[in-house]
């Protein structure tokens, strides 16, 4: 691990699921020739994650993995548990930083997970690797409110429910009932109340030897008007104080009590600071953008000098929101 990395703080280096970076595991001919009879035409091997995460930075992953459905997940899960192959879970990539030298073993992905219904009226029951713009599409044709924050939520719902994801309207604990997940070890399905997941902000206690793949969600009725009124007013405020063009993860470092990681930042002076093609950005001071080919290793250098600059001025240690995976190049 480089120095960089050890200013983020142990807490923040591990991923969804991400193997112990000791246990790691090359893919040999037969175990590739194995995982590929059970996934099909859902793995890729040595596939470069930037082409997977919105920050467009990436080191290749051994194999990645997206199953059809949790049955053929938990297919997957067994045969690395069998075979020994670590695996480290990704969710829709928008709060995702995969280091340099890529990913060992299997690469979990839920994107082909996109099971969405409406169920008793208010419910909604949603897998894992559908976006949160859907959701929020069939929330509107229903009249039903309570998840009008997914306006200016990316990604996907797995990725979501696992760091708690929202905005100054909401977040999910708000309105999940459920959540379901398939352990890695033997490939069991746990289903636990909202309570059991433990969420606040921007973190859940939602195990990381599992993959989250389904979740339900309680909405209310709201007349339609209102919702698209809240949504726009919502959308409007972010395209107003957000980055364009540029690949990012949206905000870097979670928001401090009764502060704004984005203040203490542009106070510190660090707006528009650089390594290389990654950018503290000079339109928002909690963004920190890649801006043309970035490298993993430029962006964490990055992130540990707004980090030092901040405890300097303000005395605050800033902790990241955005999950670091991965092995150095």
């Amino acid at each position: 691990m480089n120095d960089d990395v050890e200013l983020i703080g142990d807490e923040e280096l591990g991923g969804e699921g991400a193997a112990d970076a000791n246990a790691a595991t090359i893919l040999d001919a037969s175990l590739r020739e194995e995982l590929a009879a059970i996934a099909g035409d859902g793995v890729r091997f040595d596939e470069p994650m930037r082409r997977h995460t919105t920050l467009k930075i990436g080191g290749p992953a051994d194999a990645f993995v997206q199953p059809a459905t949790p049955a053929q997940l938990g297919e997957v899960v067994r045969f690395a548990h069998r075979r020994g192959v670590p695996i480290t879970v990704v969710g829709g990539g928008s709060n995702l930083l995969v280091r340099d030298g890529g990913i060992r073993g299997i690469a979990l992905h839920t994107g082909r997970l996109r099971g969405l219904e409406l169920v008793d009226g208010t419910r909604i029951r949603v897998e894992a690797g559908v976006s949160t713009g859907k959701v929020l599409s069939l929330a509107l044709k229903h009249d039903l409110g309570g998840i009008e924050f997914l306006g200016g939520v990316p990604g996907s719902v797995g990725g979501g429910m696992i760091m708690n994801a929202g905005t100054y309207l909401g977040e999910f604990k708000d309105v999940t009932s459920w959540v379901e997940s398939v352990r890695l070890g033997d490939g069991e399905l746990v289903r636990r109340d909202n309570a059991a997941c433990g969420f606040r902000y921007r973190d859940s206690n939602l195990p990381p030897t599992e993959v989250v793949v389904r979740a339900e969600l309680a909405l209310r009725p709201r007349p339609r008007a209102e919702i698209e009124a809240e949504v726009k007013a919502l959308r409007k405020r972010r395209s107003e104080r957000e980055p364009k063009k540029v690949a990012s993860n949206g905000s870097t470092f979670k928001n401090p009590p009764n502060d704004f990681a984005g203040r203490l930042i542009e106070a510190a002076g660090c707006k528009g600071w650089s390594e290389g093609d990654a950018v503290c950005s000079p339109v928002h001071a909690n963004w920190l953008v890649n801006t043309g080919r970035a490298t993993a290793s430029e962006l964490l250098r990055l992130i540990a000098r707004v980090r030092a600059r901040v405890v300097e001025v303000h005395g605050i240690e800033l902790h990241l929101e955005v999950k670091v995976l991965g092995d150095d190049a």
